[in-house]
This record gives structure tokens, C-alpha cells and sequence, in this order.
């Protein structure tokens, strides 16, 4: 049996205290930089940041909003990232937890270096596998995909599902590995299978993990540049916000109250997602009581 150590800090002493101030520090750097994108986008500035940075707007100009807004391609770009995010997700959370409840619940031929070579893959930058991808994706013809996959929707979500499966995997295993023998036991003594306690059991048991997973690759997938760049960076239909981004960094200046403001818009569904599941984050003690002494 493992022991779990329980560290309590009294309420008002120095260790307390030192953790607070710590704390509050923490979120001043990372703060401020948000704080500054924030009151700088209501601004109007002539291709060149304000000196001294001001942290507070001396008016509210929503100049900058209104000409992200306006812009011919912005709708297509939310719309874009918006499927290509909740595409993707889908189809990534739906593999990994098959992956991950196979590498943790059944006993198979080269398991083990089968993972071992998944965690291999997650050491690899992933900017060097692109030119690899690009080459694959443009020789894979199918039916409606005659010229091959680059600059397809289907291609850069395939991307995307693969490079994400692996870590998702390594995330869920360790979660379905703590899950108590017990629980599969019961099932096959009663005629199950592993579909049986997979749908039945580790799924409702795992509904934190995988919302926890879910919601980082919601993220990861929407602010995804550089393999849209390169595969989908040159269809003006296919453009995304992190593209859109880019396009308004001109070459030689830069409207930042435009990029500041392009930014807040693209990050308000990911501060909304986090702020509505934050509570339904990985916790521990969900499979306590769940089987008979």
C-alpha cells in the first residue's frame, strides 16, 4: 500500500504567508503583459507602441475591435478554427482513449515498446516532422482528393489527430492504470468484455480526466500556427485566427492595436471554456467506495 504524505500549512503562519506573497508576485508577471495587451487595444497608435507603457486606457476606443471585425476574411477564419478545433478534438479524445485503455488494461505483444516509441515521438520538436507530413499528405490520394492532402481541411486534421494521440495517450493511461483491478474483475465475472468496461466503467469513472485532456486540446488545436502555415497557409479560404494574426503583422510596421485586439478576441472562447470547467478538473477519490471490501 502506498502512503500518501499530507503536508497542512497552518492558517497565518510564515510558511503560509511566504506561499501567499509568492502567489500574488507569480501573478503580477504574468499578469501585467495581459493587462498591457488589453488596455493598449483601445488605443490608436501610429505604427509604433507608446514609451512609457501605459498600463491603463486613456479612453476606450473600440477602433481597433470594429476594424478586426470588418476585416473580409475574419468570419472565415472563426469559422475555420472553429471546425477545425472541434473536429479535431473529437476525433483526437476519441482515439487516445482507446489507445490509452489499451495500454493500460490489456496485455498484448510489444505494449511496451509500442509506448515506449509513442513516448519517444513526444521528445521529437515538432516543427521537424513537418516536411515528412507534407510529403505523406501529398501522396495520399482518395476518392475527391486527387492532388493529395496538403491544403485540404481532412489533411490538416489528420495532422493534428496524430500528433495529439500520443500525448493524450501517455495523460490518460497513468489515469485508467490507477483505476482498481477490481472494477474489471467484476465486469468479466459477470460476462463482460473489455467493450463492456470500457463504455460502462472507465468512461463515467474518467469523465474528468478526459474533460481536463479535452480542454487543453481545445486549446492547443485553436491556437495551432505553424502547421496550418504550412499546410493550409496558402488557400485564403482555409485561413485560421493564428493566420490571421500573422497577416497583421505588416512587414515593415505594425497597427498593434489591430494585433492586440485580434489577439482578446481570438482568446475569449478559451478564457470562457476554462472559466466553465474549471470545476470539473481531474480530482481525486472518484473510484473511492466504487468497489466492496
Amino acid at each position: 500500500m502506498k502512503k500518501i504524505i499530507h503536508v497542512k500549512i497552518k492558517k497565518g503562519s510564515p510558511a503560509q504567508i511566504l506561499l501567499w506573497i509568492i502567489l500574488f508576485l507569480a501573478l503580477l508577471v504574468f499578469s501585467i503583459p495581459f493587462l498591457f495587451m488589453i488596455t493598449n487595444s483601445f488605443e490608436k497608435f501610429s505604427y509604433a507602441l507608446p514609451y512609457p507603457p501605459k498600463l491603463f486606457p486613456s479612453r476606450l476606443n473600440f477602433t481597433a475591435y470594429q476594424y478586426v471585425f470588418h476585416l473580409p476574411v475574419f468570419m472565415t477564419a472563426v469559422k475555420n478554427s472553429l471546425i477545425n478545433t472541434v473536429v479535431t478534438a473529437l476525433a483526437a479524445v476519441f482515439v487516445s482513449t482507446l489507445s490509452a485503455y489499451a495500454f493500460a488494461r490489456i496485455s498484448f505483444p510489444g505494449r511496451d515498446t509500442i509506448f515506449h516509441i509513442y513516448l519517444f515521438t513526444l521528445m521529437m520538436p515538432g516543427f521537424l516532422n513537418i516536411i515528412p507530413q507534407f510529403i505523406i499528405l501529398s501522396k495520399i490520394s482518395l476518392p475527391g482528393f486527387s492532388g493529395g492532402l496538403v491544403g485540404t481541411r481532412f489533411g490538416l486534421v489528420l495532422v493534428y489527430v496524430a500528433a495529439g494521440v500520443c500525448g493524450n495517450t501517455f495523460f490518460l493511461r497513468n489515469f485508467f492504470r490507477s483505476m482498481p483491478d477490481a472494477l474489471s474483475e467484476s465486469a468479466i465475472m459477470d460476462g463482460g468484455g473489455h467493450g463492456t468496461i470500457f463504455f460502462k466503467i472507465m468512461l463515467p469513472l474518467s469523465k474528468p480526466a478526459i474533460g481536463t485532456m479535452s480542454i487543453l486540446a481545445i486549446q492547443g488545436f485553436w491556437e495551432e500556427y505553424f502547421t496550418a502555415k504550412v499546410l493550409v497557409g496558402a488557400k485564403e479560404n482555409m485561413i485560421t485566427l493564428p493566420l490571421l494574426l500573422q497577416r497583421l503583422n505588416g512587414q515593415y510596421a505594425t497597427r498593434w492595436e489591430w494585433v492586440f485586439a485580434a489577439s482578446i478576441i481570438s482568446l475569449i472562447p478559451i478564457i470562457t471554456l476554462f472559466i466553465l470547467f474549471q470545476k470539473k478538473m481531474v480530482i481525486g477519490g472518484l473510484t473511492e467506495g466504487s468497489v466492496k471490501g
